[in-house]
């Protein structure tokens, strides 16, 4: 399995946009704070887990990756990083980072320093209250995804994965209606998982077996997202429920 990289380019005015109609002025706003841009190369970190940060950064470009080594080597993939998304939270909100976030491709990277960040809060609170919202649903994923990993097998949990995967994708516009460039090879999904790549292997081999998935070099194709579904306890539904209520 080989990583693609995106051609798509998000700002923060694209993910906010997910969750409240913006208006010209909160747009104008948002690209007052969005005029640095840096490039980082494949493979490279972007944070660093243990080192001081006073600023996030959104994801313009590329595909990029969470995760936090144990002190014996052992690599923990915490999540998958898409174009628009935030980074550094909620790592900067302490004395150094904890976690580590590393670009899958070549990735460019807009940073918002704090300052910057609470001055636009204060001149446009809907853009804070949107931001809030983000959070609060991307910490209703790592909750599910935590259930997935503590109680289910290894065919619900690679299953339940790549239907994630595959409606991430889909709000980004780098996925149609049932297939998508497969971003993680399979050492990355042991990592997100917990399992070994074995075992990763053998789990892949077995939804193909059943008729649930198709691999095609990279291109992975969901050929029954129902069943996968009620296999996985996956509820798609959610994951597009992103507006925020009066805004």
């Amino acid at each position: 399995m080989t990583v693609s990289a995106p051609h798509q380019v998000a700002s923060l005015s694209d993910k906010l946009a997910r969750f409240i109609d913006l208006t010209v002025q909160e747009r104008m706003c948002l690209a007052e704070v969005q005029s640095e841009l840096v490039p980082v190369r494949a493979g490279a970190d972007v944070i660093r887990a243990g080192q001081t940060y006073r600023c996030v950064y959104v994801l313009s470009q590329g595909l990029a990756i969470r995760y936090k080594v144990l002190h014996d080597g052992r690599r923990q993939v915490l999540s998958l990083l898409l174009p628009g998304d935030l980074i550094g939270l909620p790592g900067c909100m302490f004395e150094s980072s904890l976690y580590s976030i590393s670009g899958l491709t070549d990735v460019v990277v807009c940073p918002l320093s704090f300052d910057a960040m609470f001055e636009l809060f204060r001149r446009q609170p809907r853009l804070g209250a949107a931001m809030f919202w983000i959070a609060g649903h991307e910490a209703a994923l790592f909750a599910e995804r935590l259930v997935g990993v503590g109680r289910q097998s290894a065919y619900e949990r690679v299953g339940r994965l790549l239907l994630e995967l595959l409606f991430r994708l889909q709000i980004a516009g780098l996925a149609d209606e049932c297939s998508y460039d497969l971003p993680l090879t399979q050492e990355l999904i042991a990592d997100t998982l917990g399992l070994s790549v074995p075992h990763v292997n053998r789990t892949l081999r077995r939804l193909r077996e059943d008729g649930l998935i198709s691999l095609r070099g990279a291109r992975l194709i969901c050929l029954d997202i129902p069943a996968l579904s009620r296999l996985a306890d996956f509820d798609g539904v959610n994951l597009g429920r992103q507006r925020v209520p009066g805004l």
